[in-house]
This record gives structure tokens, sequence and C-alpha cells, in this order.
């Protein structure tokens, strides 16, 4: 089929499922801490540089085999759920276990799986936009996914690559971390600078996008969302409308606020329904119940966790009535039963771990819906 996702609950035809092979950690430095800043909890506060001494340089946090062991098993799992409601699933390239790193002209980093493949990719209508990356580790993720964009360009897609940040120190708004509480890194004073320093740049998520139709709403929350999202009003100019909300989040909006179908939003909280523009604050609110202990594997002190306990209402819309419910939280499978929705239990254990749930690891291509006007 051709190119076609305009919102978040149409009847879904066409998905990408990431890929977890060969996860084998998470490198801990300067844009890593930045991004998961609102979730990761440390005892020690501190500031991973770039520079390569041993003291200073980033640090490994490695995964322990069971846990992606577990994760893989999961993901394979959801990609058969959907198969079996008649959904066709494309898969990314897998990670060679030999390719280690990536480099650019200002640093180096570890390489990941295109897991939450959600993250670097917005489809708005018939156009695959390439996001500007926030991880150093995530710079290259989409060329993971290059088979399946360049068979829907053939068919008539198209195909955008926003432009890419050079990620020095100095790329990064620190405005954010340095005025809110929590996370590992310190209040920063003195980035390091660099020969190739530009000052702020475009960093921005696909995930910080809620599309409803005509309408995205997207979060922003540095200035380095602002630019991106500077640049995406100028290229949708005619085609979409962008509704600006500032600090909803650190960056991805899907675990604070999903559409579910027209005039129905699942949102983490009330205060999260009062910060929407105008409009969506006159949808139906369904808020989840709160998640509990039990819900989660216990973890061992120096297993990283990456995500917010609301992890669980990052849900897959499969149609307007059909939900993707991860199958540990029957409190939230009832509650979206009793307004109207048919839920589908899938097993994923380790969400915490790899900052992810079914809406973070799927990028839906084809969807029915077009560009409606819901606002």
């Amino acid at each position: 089929m051709e190119l076609n996702s305009y919102d978040e609950w149409s009847p879904l035809k066409e998905v990408i499922v990431g890929s977890a092979e060969n996860y084998t950690s998470h490198e801990r430095e300067l844009s890593f801490d930045l991004f998961f800043h609102d979730n990761i909890v440390r005892t020690e506060w501190y500031y991973p540089r770039l520079s390569s001494g041993p003291a200073a340089g980033p640090t490994r946090s490695t995964i322990k085999q069971r846990y992606v062991d577990e994760l893989n098993e999961d993901v394979e799992g959801i990609a058969k759920t959907l198969e079996s409601l008649d959904v066709r699933v494309h898969r990314p390239l897998r990670l060679d276990e030999t390719t280690t790193q990536v480099r650019t002209l200002a640093w180096s980093a570890a390489v990941v799986p295109p897991l939450n493949v959600r993250d670097n990719t917005v489809i708005l209508g018939d156009e695959i936009i390439e996001t500007p990356p926030m991880i150093r580790s995530r710079y290259f993720e989409t060329q993971f996914l290059t088979p399946v964009f360049a068979d829907y360009f053939r068919r008539g897609a198209r195909w955008t690559v926003m432009p890419r940040p050079i990620m020095t120190d100095a790329s990064f708004d620190l405005s954010y971390v340095n005025s809110t509480a929590g996370g590992p890194t310190e209040v920063i004073e003195d980035p390091r600078e660099s020969v190739y320093d530009v000052g702020p740049e475009m960093m921005f998520d696909g995930a910080q996008c809620l599309r409803l139709g005509r309408d995205i709403v997207v979060n922003v929350s540095t200035a380095n969302h602002a630019l991106a999202c500077d640049w995406l009003e100028r290229h949708l100019e005619g085609r979409f409308r962008i509704h600006r909300v500032f600090r909803l989040s650190d960056s991805h909006i899907d675990s604070m606020v999903l559409a579910l179908r027209p005039g129905v939003l699942l949102v983490r909280s009330e205060a999260v329904a009062q910060a929407l523009p105008e409009p969506l604050r006159k949808w139906k609110m369904i808020i989840p119940p709160l998640p509990t202990e039990n819900t989660f594997p216990r973890y061992d002190d120096d297993d990283l966790v990456l995500t917010s306990p609301f992890i669980d209402m990052n849900v897959l819309s499969v149609s307007p009535d059909t939900v993707l419910v991860n199958d540990a939280c029957p409190d939230l499978m009832r509650t979206l039963e009793r307004h109207g929705f048919t839920t589908v239990p899938v097993r994923h254990r380790h969400r915490r771990l790899f900052g992810g749930g079914f809406h973070c690891f799927t990028l839906d291509t084809v969807r029915e819906g077009g560009p409606e006007d819901y606002l």
C-alpha cells in the first residue's frame, strides 16, 4: 500500500515494529542523561564529559542478557499479535554484532538497535520525515529503516530528512535540566568547548507529536525542540497546523496523552489535560488508574530504569475501538473496556529498562484515515 498515516487511531493496515537484536548496554554520556533526565534516579550527580580521560569519558551500563532475551521474545510477540489482527508488519535491518560504534566529526558513541522506531521518524500523511536525534548513539538509527522507507518512496511517498545536528556539548539547551528537580545531571554552567561548536541546534523526536488529522500537537521543552518545531511549521505550511504545548514532559508526549479516537483522549492526569490546547480540553478524558509497584518486574540496584511508572499508558490503537495493552495492566484494560474499547493483552515485561511501550516500539505507516479537521 501507499504511505498514509494522519492520526493515532484509524484502522491500522501497515506498521514497522522495532528490533532489539544485539542490545547489550546503555552508554552514559551527556546526551543520554539529558534525554532521560526526568526518569533516571541516581544517588550521585555528575556531568559526563566528551573528553577521553578515564574519569571523564562515557560509561557503559551493561544490560543483563536475560532481560535482552525476554525483550526479544516480547517484541516478536508484539509483531505476531499485530499480524493476527490483519496488520502487515515491516521490520528494520538488524544491528550486526560487529557494528559497535558511530563516529562523526565531533564525537563517537556506541550503537543501539532500532527498537523505539517511533522516536526518530514522524509519518505525516504521505510523507516520511526523519527527525534530528537527541541521543548521540542513535544518530544513524533511521538507516536501519532504509529498505522500508525506500519501498514507500518507490510507491510515491515523500521522504524528507530534517537537518542533522553536530551535537557538541554547546548544541544542547540545558535550561530544562537546570530548572527541574531530579535526574542524574548536575547544573551545567561550563559545557566543554569544541572546534565544531555552532550553538543550539534542532533536536527533536517524532514521539513529541500527537497527530490529529490536519492538526499536530507538539511538546516543546527546550530551544532545540523549538528550532525543530519552527522547521516543521515552515515545511508543513498549508498542509498541517502545529499546536505547541510547553514542557508537558522533558521530551515525548505519548506517555502523557494519546488520542484513542476522535473526541477521546487517554491522559495521565487532570494537570496534563489542563495543559493541552483549548480545543482538545473539550474532548472526553480517560485518566488511567495509577500504576502499582507489582505491575513491574523487580530489578537490581545496578539496573538502569529509564521510564516513568506511567509507561503502560503508551498503548497502540489498531482501530478506533481496539487497543493493544500490556497484559500486566488489568486495571487499565478494565478502564478502557468500560469506555467501550476492546483491549488486546500483549506481554511486554521490561519496558522500563528499554525506554518504550507499544506506541514507542511501532511506527504506523498505513492507516485508513485522512487529513480530517478534528479541531
